[in-house]
């Protein structure tokens, strides 16, 4: 078996290329991973170049879907190091979300997904804490938009505040997603005045 590591993916004239500056720093959370050190030379076998020296340890409950632990404050904290750490640009959430089973139909239809909705809101806190703390946030994306196809799932999880029927097409706007609109709304009426 042909095992990755870090420095396989570095090429001659990256460092240049990576040295320019940023206009603005994505960040993609989902969750926090909790680890140790691991045997070294033995290794653990992982999906992640260059860390078979680590050890995975599970998530704190609960979980999502996927099996990832729902920790917020782990936003707040990635965020607040970038922050103090780095001289980074502003900061813009790409992507930020979770898969629940999304099981639980209202009479017309419309997903009824609390879990979403909490695990949105408990984000969205966590990044207002993080400006509070003085962080430039220069936005924040729910992901995702629809239910979409995950690399590893398929159609199987369903990450979206739009449904999507995977047979017909059509989409229904969840109960996550009306909040997420009403929350919008609210903000931009605020800022507007």
């Amino acid at each position: 078996q042909q095992r990755f590591r870090a420095d396989d993916a570095v090429h001659d004239g990256d460092l240049e290329r990576i040295a320019q500056p940023l206009d603005v720093l994505g960040v993609n959370y989902y969750s926090r991973h909790h680890v140790r050190g691991g045997p070294g030379e033995t290794g653990f076998e992982t999906a992640y170049p260059g860390a078979d020296h680590v050890e995975f340890l599970a998530p704190p409950e609960p979980t999502t879907e996927m099996g990832w632990g729902i920790e917020p404050h782990g936003l707040r904290d990635l965020l607040v190091r970038l922050h103090t750490e780095w001289p980074v640009p502003p900061i813009l959430i790409c992507e930020n979300g979770a898969a629940f089973p999304d099981t639980d139909v209202d009479a017309d239809g419309v997903v009824v997904d609390h879990d979403r909705r909490q695990f949105l809101a408990a984000h969205i806190a966590a990044v207002a804490d993080a400006i509070d703390e003085g962080v430039d946030v220069a936005g924040y994306l729910a992901w995702s938009l629809m239910d979409n196809f995950e690399w590893a799932w398929g159609y199987g999880k369903r990450f979206g505040i739009v449904g999507v029927d995977q047979d017909t097409l059509e989409r229904t706007v969840k109960a996550s997603g009306r909040w997420y609109r009403d929350l919008l709304a609210a903000h931009r009426a605020a800022r507007t005045g």
